[in-house]
Formats: C-alpha cells, structure tokens, sequence
C-alpha cells in the first residue's frame, strides 16, 4: 500500500476524476510526487466500478482500492447481504477473502469473523478498509485458508469462494477446476465446521457440482436485475434430506423467489397459448426448474423446449408477465400488417432465427410498447406472439 494515494489531495483528485478519459489521464502524468500515475488510474477505475456494486465502500472517505481485477471478482454488497442473511452463530472463517466484501457482511450476522488473504498487499488493504468502515470484529490474516485451517479448531461456519484454475474446459466447468480444490478438501474442512457455504461461479454445472460434494443441503441461484451473479452450495454434515434449489432473482422491486427439490419428478402441462404469456427469470432458466414452474404455478408450458409459459387468468410469476394480443403464424408479410408501430421488443425462444436476423427481415427497430415472442408451439408450429407488458 502506498500510504500517500490516502493523502486528502490526492483522494480529491480521485473523486474528481472518476469520469476522466484514462489515456488523458495516463498521458498527463501523476500531478504528485510519491504516486505514479498507474497507482492513481488503479484507483480511478477500481473506484469507479464499485459506485453501484459496493455503495458503501464508494460512498466512504479513505477507502483504499485494489486493482479493477479483485473488484470484478468480489462479491457485489446486495449478494453479499443475502449470503449472509443464510447463516447464523458465533464464529465464521473465510478461507478465500478476497477484498472483504462477504466477510463485512458476515460480521453483522456473528460475533467473530476470521479473513484469510494469501496476497499480503490485499490483506493490507482490507485490513485499512475495515478500520474505515469501523468493523471491529474481523480479523484479517495474510495467509493460505486451507493452512491456516489446519492449526484452528472448529468453527460454526466456513466459507469458500474457489476461482478457476484456467478457461481451458469454456463455459462448463467442475468444482475440481478450481483452486482451492474443495472436493479434494472436504474431509478437511467438515473436520473443523459441521456447516460449509460455497461460492460458485454461474457457468459452474450444478448437478455435477453436486455429484462432486456430499451432504449438500441446498443450492441458491442468485441473480440481480435478472443476471446470474452467483452460486450458493450449502452443505450440512448432519443432513440426510432432499436437496433444496432455491433461485432468487434480486431486483428494484420485491424480489422473485422460486425453489423445489433437486431431480424431482413432477411433469409439466403443456398448451397452446392462452391470455398470458410469462418468462421466467434467468435464475431459473440457470436452476432448469421448467417442469416445477408449471406445477407449482399452475401454468403451462408452450413447447417442451421454449420454456415459456401459460394460462387463462393472472399468476404471480417469477420473471417477466405478459398479456397476449394476438397470435399468428410466422409469416413475415403478414406480421408486418399487424405491427402497431415501427418499434417492437423481440424475443426468441426455440426459435430456428435470432433476433437480429429478425431485425433485418422486418426492419424493426428496438423499443415501445410491444413485445414479440417468436417460439414454437406444443404441435411444433412457428408463431409469433403480440404482447404489451402486465
């Protein structure tokens, strides 16, 4: 840490510029004599992201930024509220505690709270940062988790968030991809905590994630304004139950909340469409809960593939609900005829063509009032839905 980018001038000149041109500023030079300019456009950007993933770190005097890499892979504050808001007791230990965010809001929850950083320049600056946020009952520690793990005794939970060793396997990976290895650990680390919550990336496979571990109790699906942020494993050593998916979509409005036992065997209704249409959220779509929905919900799917659903009257639905104007084939002269205005919201789904390719064919631009949903029906057939939002 660099001791002076806290100096008042200096954090002036960082607030000040959160909107500046970086290769102006890069250009320019550093105005002051201690700090590069690469130590203040860090902290430029690094702050800049944080302005509406972490509030509170951006809205508080002094705090000291890591590079914009550790912010993009921190927790954002309003999942790290709801991570917490999961577990109760007296002493939690984070293994893997990055910039702190998680274990801020874990100390609200217990009483003691243990962060374990192996990069010491981190640990340093979250050691600051708690000090700024007035946080007393973390203890931050600039070591391995798993090593520091193994001189301790127990505690009521651990926490773990493992990142990618590479991006060799593309979007589907396993939880022995990661470092640390948690399958190859679990013996350790049921042996000092009976409870364990993971933090998982969403292009992590569930089921093989669960495959990989052992008394998994539940799975949180965690999106935020309709983006899978993160995935949440909780694993119980006493437990012997069913598996709970739990998907939360956290939103501006009250948040969408859907669960139901893992590998159930419920089947879902399906119908030609109805007066609404609805689309679920992208934390379930992530869950794959397409039969549940329907079940539990009381609607009907369009097509075994589309994973759009409906009904005759209004249900509360977690995602998107729409009202169905008009249904016609996929004909494009005559959809053209029956476009209210030149501007229409499009979306696919089981559908051979993409939304630009419809774009380009029914010169449509995006916008207004109308939604369109070109699917397949439950007998195979192209349509296109007219819809305004419920």
């Amino acid at each position: 840490m660099n001791q002076n980018i806290l100096n008042t001038e200096t954090q002036d000149f960082i607030t000040k510029n959160l909107k500046s041109d970086i290769a102006k500023l890069l250009f320019k030079g550093s105005p002051f004599k201690d700090i590069s300019i690469k130590e203040i456009v860090e902290q430029i950007e690094s702050k800049s992201k944080s302005n509406s993933k972490l509030p509170k770190w951006f809205e508080s005097k002094n705090i000291y930024y890591p590079n914009k890499l550790n912010i993009e892979q921190t927790s954002s504050e309003i999942t790290a509220n709801y991570k917490a808001k999961l577990l109760s007791g007296n002493t939690i230990i984070d293994l893997t505690g990055g910039f702190g965010v998680d274990c801020f809001a874990f100390s609200t929850i217990f009483k003691e709270v243990t962060h374990c950083e192996i990069n010491n320049e981190l640990s340093a600056i979250v050691k600051h940062n708690f000090k700024v946020l007035n946080t007393k009952n973390i203890t931050t520690i600039a070591i391995d988790g798993l090593a520091y793990l193994k001189t301790q005794k127990e505690f009521d939970w651990i926490y773990i968030d493992p990142s990618r060793r590479n991006d060799i396997k593309g979007k589907v990976f396993l939880l022995n991809d990661c470092l640390p290895n948690i399958p190859e650990n679990l013996d350790l680390l049921f042996k000092h905590s009976k409870n364990i919550l993971i933090k998982a990336s969403p292009l992590l496979d569930i089921t093989s994630a669960i495959n990989e571990l052992k008394f998994v109790k539940e799975v949180h699906i965690i999106a935020v304004q309709n983006e899978v942020k993160e995935l949440l494993f909780v694993l119980d050593k006493l437990y012997k139950g069913c598996i709970t998916i739990k998907t939360v979509n956290l939103t501006k409005h009250p948040e969408e909340h859907f669960e139901a036992i893992f590998k159930d065997t419920l089947k879902a209704t399906y119908s030609e469409p109805q007066t609404y249409l609805y689309e679920p959220n992208s934390a379930i779509l992530k869950a794959g809960l397409f039969n549940e929905v329907s079940v539990e919900l009381s609607v009907s799917k369009l097509n075994i593939n589309s994973h759009l659903y409906t009904s005759s009257t209004l249900q509360t639905f977690p995602g998107r609900s729409f009202k169905v104007l008009q249904q016609t084939s996929y004909n494009l002269k005559a959809l053209k005829k029956i476009l209210p205005s030149k501007k229409a919201n499009i979306t696919t789904r089981n559908f051979p063509e993409t939304v630009a390719q419809i774009r380009k064919k029914t010169k449509l631009k995006d916008g207004g009032d109308t939604y369109l949903f070109f699917t397949t029906d439950c007998d195979e057939n192209k349509i296109v839905l007219i819809c305004e939002r419920c």
